[in-house]
């Protein structure tokens, strides 16, 4: 019998992971509906609705800037102190132009796939990374507690082979529910922005760009399987995976974000894993320090920078793996399995 089939059959006929996937999917599905009755087509009777209000709110902006002309110029007059509330010279005050005051401020919110769709997968690969880590934790986890992994190694000793199997069926199960659920998540956006949004200007470079992007996604949550996994085969129970993480996030994250904070470290938000996970789904991440002044030839003042890219992301999760997983092998091969 293959260890394999055996293990990816023992994977979905598991309550919790059916429970897990089903609420994963019901999550990303309300994200869904939610952005469908959030939002509205754009049709000609809206535009001109939204034009009128601007040319409306121009005009206020008109009335409200000759009243305070006149109240300036009077307060000046009269010799009044008028506590910085008025500028020296009245005439400064003046409304914006109309161009200024743009019609689309006034316009309901619609989706536009194109502008819009690239920001949506961030949260379908953070749900799906957050229902794998449970599922891979629980998965083995649940060997670990049971005894269930050290009946198994009586009649299939070699134990590199048996986690990396079990390793393997994980990978397998989590792959099959993320694969079909991103097409779907497509197929449901598309939707939106048909009905309710626009869907112009998609080319070829678009796709690739979000195929690319849903891609990285596919493969964090698979990395965040894998560490959900591995955590919990080294504690030999799932709480070692969910308490591990808890622990990481309450005090590594939080905790050093607020310390780093208070000690003014520039671009703190480098040294938080959730700044790396964002920019590997967005390519690039560019961090500003307000603190620093780099000043230009017309004497603006803007904030130092630093980039992190995608790349830079991808060796750190690939060196978390690397290290985990290989503790986790190490562990399974030296110590006594009783």
């Amino acid at each position: 019998m293959s260890l394999y089939r055996t293990e990816l059959r023992r994977l979905a006929k598991r309550r919790f992971t059916r429970y897990m996937s089903l609420l994963g999917l019901l999550v990303l599905a309300a994200v869904v509906v939610g952005v469908f009755f959030t939002n509205q087509k754009i049709d000609a009777a809206q535009l001109a609705k939204a034009e009128r209000q601007a040319d409306q709110q121009h005009q206020e902006q008109v009335r409200w800037s000759e009243q305070e002309r006149v109240e300036c110029e009077r307060a000046k007059a009269a010799g009044t102190p008028n506590d910085g509330r008025y500028p020296a010279d009245c005439s400064v005050i003046t409304a914006p132009s109309r161009d200024q005051i743009e019609a689309k401020w006034f316009l309901p919110s619609t989706f536009n796939f194109r502008e819009t769709f690239d920001e949506t997968l961030v949260p379908f690969a953070a749900i799906l990374a957050l229902v794998g880590f449970v599922i891979g934790a629980s998965f083995i986890g649940a060997e670990w507690s049971t005894g269930g992994m050290m009946n198994l190694l009586l009649w299939r000793p070699k134990r590199l082979t048996v986690l990396l199997t079990k390793l393997a069926a994980l990978l397998t199960g989590v792959l099959a529910v993320t694969l079909p659920a991103a097409v779907l998540w497509f197929a449901g956006f598309w939707a939106v922005a048909t009905f309710r949004g626009s869907t112009e200007k998609m080319t070829s470079g678009a796709w690739q760009s979000f195929a690319l992007t849903g891609l990285r996604g596919v493969v964090l949550v698979l990395a965040v399987t894998t560490i959900g996994f591995a955590l919990a085969s080294l504690g030999r129970h799932t709480a070692m995976a969910l308490g591990g993480v808890v622990a990481l996030m309450v005090v590594g994250q939080f905790g050093l974000g607020i310390l780093l904070e208070m000690a003014s470290v520039r671009f703190a938000e480098a040294w938080l894993l959730p700044t790396y996970a964002l920019a590997w789904m967005t390519k690039k991440i560019t961090l500003e320090d307000w603190n620093s002044c780099n000043a230009n030839y017309y004497g603006e003042c803007n904030p130092a920078t630093m980039d992190i890219t995608w790349q830079q992301s991808s060796v750190l999760f690939s060196v978390g793996v690397v290290v985990i997983l290989g503790a986790a092998l190490w562990a399974m091969r030296r110590r006594d399995i009783s």
